[in-house]
């Protein structure tokens, strides 16, 4: 199989002020992988759903 994720290391927040860490970008199908502060999974969006709710941010320290 393929690699098809590029990986990617930025933060960004959603519409409600909470950061998120931006991990891979799957090009396959156009979905945006990244981590939320407390939850141990990978979250994804569509990459249009993103581009409208996320804004990019300097990197944040731990």
């Amino acid at each position: 199989m393929k690699e098809t994720a590029d990986n990617l290391d930025r933060y960004y927040t959603d519409s409600r002020g909470r950061k998120v860490h931006v991990i891979r970008y799957d090009r396959e199908n156009s979905r945006v992988i990244f981590m939320r502060d407390g939850y141990e999974h990978p979250c994804f969006e569509p990459l249009k759903t993103f581009q409208e709710r996320y804004t990019r941010v300097g990197e944040v320290k731990p």
